[in-house]
């Protein structure tokens, strides 16, 4: 027998009956807000070329990405974003289109983990691009569509919410290369404070090496900015992005956001994507981030075509997760009737089960090959009526 007939490659799984059922729920709930607010829907390819994800500074790491060659050996890759293809979709087939664009997008996709530890090689997300808008409306039109989009999934979400540009501007005062801020940012993410500890003590001590140091830990409500701004007092650069987000919070709080809103200026996953603010979605009983976005004004440059961008993805995958564990389910409906033909009238069951159905009735047609059997089917799915379709029609009730 072939060794792996029976199982799904790592990082994948099955998804069977409640489960499809909430995942399609989420999916119609999630498409609903997006176009109740001017959203239109685009797919990109599965497959596109390793190009489209090796644009300097927005690069994916190419050991992230599962890679396959067509048939001229083009290296191309499975989907491992949404941004990137939408960024070369606006570049190329809406171009001339009116700005800004407001797109959403389903679909699936594909991360290769060197090492899972628990994560899902394949993703679906949902989430929405406004593209062409810049400016703290466009900001906010994004972060209430957040709001609302989780808010008709679970009550209990916060959202997070940071600067790229602030731990930009930290790093740039610091004498290291690129290797060591990566290194520094990774730690930060991760809330690594002793790898941390261990890169700043070797560099001079400074006002920058001081508020770095401090970064994990800048979580909180709005009091996280009078900290930061001692912090950083003598850092003009990083005092701008902190005006901005203090501002931008003091929005959010009169939209009633206050006790969903913090502010988390740790926040620093791939900030060379990102150019302004960035944000993150929790649900309580979910370690992970549900949501994740941020502005990425410099990304469309890449594809010869700049302009503002903002965005975020909600991953349907955990979102399903949480809700199938805590029995928030559709209902599965069981069919309203059984109709079962005997020999000889097969043709004339599969018409009116036809009829019946335009009548409003769920139906499902007997495959069995008597009507005992389909009884006893009928009884076992709890499907309350058995319909007999011969000379005549009868009805059994159950």
């Amino acid at each position: 027998m072939k060794k792996y007939c029976k199982i799904t490659p790592e990082g994948t799984r099955d998804l069977l009956f409640e489960e499809c059922l909430t995942y399609r729920n989420i999916e119609k709930l999630l498409a609903g807000v997006f176009q109740s607010r001017g959203f239109h829907e685009v797919i990109t390819p599965g497959l596109e070329y390793y190009d489209v994800f090796s644009q300097g500074e927005s690069s994916i790491p190419q050991e992230f990405m599962f890679k396959v060659t067509d048939n001229k050996g083009r290296l191309m890759v499975v989907r491992p974003d949404s941004t990137l293809p939408i960024a070369r979709l606006t570049a190329t087939r809406l171009q001339n289109e009116l700005k800004p664009l407001r797109l959403f997008y389903t679909q699936k996709v594909y991360h290769n983990y060197p090492s899972l530890r628990g994560r899902n090689n394949e993703i679906n997300q949902s989430g929405i691009e406004l593209l062409g808008a810049s400016g703290v409306r466009a900001d906010l039109e994004v972060l209430s569509t957040a709001v609302e989009a989780l808010s008709r999934c679970v009550p209990d979400y916060r959202i997070e919410l940071g600067h790229a540009g602030f731990f930009r501007a930290l790093a740039k005062e610091l004498p290291i290369d690129d290797e060591v801020r990566e290194t520094i940012r990774s730690s930060i993410e991760q809330k690594n404070y002793a790898a941390l500890d261990t890169i700043l003590d070797r560099l001079e001590q400074s006002q920058a090496v001081l508020a770095i140091r401090r970064l994990p830990r800048l979580f909180g409500g709005e009091e996280v900015f009078d900290e930061a701004f001692g912090l950083c007092s003598e850092i003009q650069e990083a005092q701008e992005p902190l005006e901005y987000l203090k501002g931008l919070y003091q929005k959010l709080a009169k939209l009633g956001m206050g006790n969903k809103l913090m502010i988390d200026l740790g926040i620093v996953h791939r900030n060379d994507y990102y150019s302004g603010i960035v944000f993150s979605g929790y649900v309580l009983g979910s370690g992970d981030a549900i949501l994740s976005g941020g502005r990425y004004d410099r990304l469309l440059e890449a594809f010869d075509s700049p302009m503002p961008a903002i965005g975020f993805a909600i991953d349907i995958n955990a979102l399903t997760k949480l809700m199938m564990d805590r029995g928030n389910l559709p209902s599965q409906k069981s069919a309203d009737v059984l109709i079962h033909g005997d020999d000889g009238y097969e043709i004339k069951a599969l018409d009116y089960s036809n009829s019946m159905k335009m009548s409003g009735l769920c139906c499902e047609n007997s495959v069995l090959q008597t009507r005992e059997a389909a009884v006893d089917y009928a009884k076992t799915k709890k499907i309350p009526r058995v319909d007999f379709v011969g000379a005549e029609i009868e009805t059994k009730l159950l």
